[in-house]
């Protein structure tokens, strides 16, 4: 067994997308190996309406998979195949865009106003980018969620995990997404593939993620009274953690316990030919796919 090492810890930043949403970008628009076969990650939660209720209105996407995971609030969605339904706090929605499909996605608040919730893009290998676009709507009660002896519980959205599997199927990226929740001062080992790339999405509460026998933090770079300081510190609120090679990671939890997802998916290790929403492997390719969002043939007929 070989511990992954922590590559790399940055804090989720904020940015406004869609028609004026306020969010955190954990990760996209950079590096688009760093985390293959991710793109994206954004964490939108606001406390109140004015923060979210503008929401994404009718855009496009080809040639990724899109998978939005709802804590609290919902998020109405609809799209130019005729889909239409509601995400409610637990559920889950697998888009595989394939050749195209134009969409719109409309959060709204719970009775306290609060919205919670994330997006996590996937991209598609060069063979499966013109697939057929489809759904994959789950409720939360046919999520999977498992509680070890220690008080911790994982939900198995995506993939197997402690001999239970997620009820999203068929995914290029053969990925593995969990919400994971340690208990106060527990520490914890949770396997993964070697094969895949891996990171931690630190959303509420704080521990320390291990790269050596004894749970030892990360570090990091501080700047106090103009001087710049190294010390170890807690992965917190809107954590992003980079794993490196590896089997398994270890993860101690801080005074409030922390909950985090982790994901992990096998690298595509393909070009890739990125514009706004749209993901192909060539600049011929996404070009060809801005001009047919011009004249109009951007949705290819159903088979």
């Amino acid at each position: 067994m070989s511990l992954r090492p922590v590559l790399s810890q940055s804090t989720a930043q904020p940015h406004i997308e869609g028609a004026g949403v306020h969010l955190h970008r954990a990760f996209g628009f950079g590096d688009p190996t760093q985390f293959d076969p991710f793109l994206l990650f954004d964490d939108f939660r606001g406390e109140s309406p004015r923060d979210y209720m503008a929401g994404f209105p009718w855009h496009p996407h080809r040639g990724i998979e899109t998978i939005t995971y709802v804590l609290s609030g919902s998020v109405e969605h609809g799209d130019s195949l005729g889909n239409r339904g509601t995400l409610k706090g637990g559920d889950v929605q697998w888009m595989t865009a394939g050749s195209g499909i134009l969409h719109q996605e409309m959060p709204k608040g719970n009775a306290k106003g609060q919205m919670h919730g994330f997006q996590l893009w996937a991209n598609l290998p060069s063979h499966l980018k013109m697939t057929a676009p489809r759904y994959q709507d789950v409720k939360s009660n046919d999520i999977p969620e498992i509680m070890d002896d220690d008080g911790s519980i994982v939900k198995v959205i995506v993939g197997s995990f402690w001999g239970k599997t997620g009820p999203v199927d068929g995914i290029a990226a053969d990925p593995q997404y969990l919400d994971v929740f340690v208990p106060p001062e527990k520490k914890k080992t949770f396997k993964i593939d070697t094969r895949r790339h891996a990171f931690a999405y630190v959303f509420e509460g704080a521990g320390k993620f291990a790269d050596s026998a004894r749970p030892r933090g990360v570090l990091l770079e501080k700047e106090y009274k103009g001087e710049e300081l190294n010390i170890r510190d807690l992965s917190g609120n809107r954590t992003l953690i980079e794993f490196g090679k590896g089997d398994e990671i270890t993860v101690q939890a801080g005074p409030n316990g922390i909950r985090f997802l982790l994901v992990s998916g096998a690298p595509i290790q393909e070009p890739v030919a990125w514009h706004g929403p749209i993901v192909m492997n060539t600049k011929a390719e996404l070009q060809q796919a801005m001009t047919e969002l011009r004249n109009g043939t951007f949705i290819k007929p159903a088979h």
